[in-house]
């Protein structure tokens, strides 16, 4: 009969290989050429990151998206790119449009493979002319501050340095890696919303480089923004000796304001706010015109659609029958729902995190904002994923905007990986 302590002898071993054999499938190690790439490419990536937050690049700052855009073109012809700084030709007119409209940076890698793969992101920041000076680039340990730095600078920096990286790597096994900057994300995209949607409709995937927040989420659904304008003529008449030959729009508008409170349905994402109203000229005259505006949001393009419906019914019904009401709806941006083909992606991406010994978390459900994936989304054949980017916090903050140092380099091996994965048929 066998020793007991023989026979432990032999299993302690095997018990530890197969421990080893367990923990080598749940946590595979880092490919070692891209993973020491993406550190090399660390401080690169900051300063291009800083060169980005030195020009000022606002919506209606047409100069400076001009600047931006060449720039950002000169970095990626570098990269071997064939590159173009487009203008707008194909504008849709928002009630908040202005006459003209910022660039658009496109790009394209052709590669040897078949694999179509977009990368975007934007330019364009919230803030006026001048406030560079109050919120410059810098380091402060492990954030990096400036202008924009978040929303969305930091995601230029990232394509550019993928880019840059699959170069090192001498990866071409896409058949070609498309890159598309536009200058008006932040007033709803006018300029270039068409030109996103129809490059996107070819692709296999597309990658967007928002920031991915505090806990660096990517995102599949985000939330569908309209606006809604109502207008009520009414007619003016002195206020005091003879308002009965008014007809009275504020009245009309609070009726029609107050008939409308019920058309949320936030259980299924669908949101109304009125959020802005006007009326009047004098204390002493009866309103002759009454405004307001209100917030949309919407999980599905459908909704937006039956709250249109509903909006334009409920006008029908008025307090004063000599008032005129009329009713304008835009579709700011559509929602972006989660599909079978981006959670594949968006798996594929915690396999990847997790040979980083980390954990990627992926939201399915859309939280009130809205982006230019969506766009992208319209006519989609292939995976949308937002939240591409660095995890940040501050967006549209005056002084707190940055990005976290530490995500740079996990984030570069996530998008790099991504797309060679892709491109070499591990991700189907």
């Amino acid at each position: 009969m066998p020793r007991p302590h023989a026979a432990l002898s032999f299993v302690r071993p095997l018990i530890a290989s197969l421990a080893l054999a367990f923990a080598a499938v749940a946590h595979a190690a880092p490919v070692a050429d891209v993973h020491a790439l993406a550190q090399k490419e660390q401080q690169p990536l900051l300063d291009t990151l800083r060169d980005l937050v030195q020009i000022e690049s606002g919506s209606g700052d047409i100069e400076g998206l001009n600047r931006l855009a060449e720039r950002i073109a000169g970095q990626l012809k570098q990269l071997g790119g064939t590159v173009e700084v487009l203008q707008p030709s194909d504008i849709y007119r928002l009630d908040d449009t202005p006459e003209k409209v910022g660039p658009a940076v496109h790009a394209v890698f052709k590669g040897t493979g078949s694999a179509k793969i977009m990368l975007i992101a934007h330019m364009d920041t919230v803030y006026l002319k001048g406030m560079l000076k109050d919120q410059p680039f810098r380091i402060d340990g492990d954030k990096a501050y400036g202008l924009g730095i978040a929303d969305d600078k930091q995601g230029i920096a990232l394509i550019i340095h993928a880019v840059a990286m699959l170069q090192k790597l001498n990866f071409k096994e896409y058949g070609e890696l498309t890159v598309l900057i536009n200058g008006d994300e932040e007033i709803s995209s006018p300029g270039w919303r068409s030109t996103i949607t129809r490059l996107a409709a070819e692709q296999d995937a597309v990658f967007s480089f928002e920031g991915g927040g505090t806990d660096g989420a990517l995102r599949l659904a985000t939330s569908g923004i309209g606006s809604a304008y109502l207008t009520v003529h009414g007619k003016a008449s002195h206020a005091g000796s003879r308002p009965e030959g008014g007809v009275n729009a504020l009245y009309e508008l609070s009726h029609q304001l107050l008939q409308m409170k019920e058309l949320s349905r936030p259980e299924q994402g669908l949101k109304l706010n009125w959020t802005v109203a006007k009326a009047g000229t004098n204390r002493n005259v009866i309103p002759a015109e009454a405004t307001a505006q209100a917030d949309a949001r919407a999980l599905k393009v459908a909704d937006f659609a039956g709250l249109e419906k509903a909006l334009q019914d409920k006008i029908k019904t008025k307090l004063l029958p000599d008032s005129r009401v009329d009713l304008k709806f835009e579709v700011r941006r559509p929602p972006l729902e989660a599909t079978d083909a981006s959670r594949r992606v968006t798996d594929h991406g915690k396999t990847i995190y997790r040979e980083l010994g980390m954990s990627l978390n992926v939201a399915e459900k859309a939280t009130g904002g809205g982006t230019d994936a969506a766009f992208a989304g319209l006519k989609a054949k292939g995976a949308v994923v937002e939240g591409m980017g660095l995890s940040s916090f501050g967006a549209h903050s005056n002084d707190a905007e940055y990005v976290k140092v530490d995500t740079i380099v996990p984030r570069l091996y996530l998008a790099t990986r991504m797309i060679m994965d892709l491109s070499s048929g591990k991700l189907k």
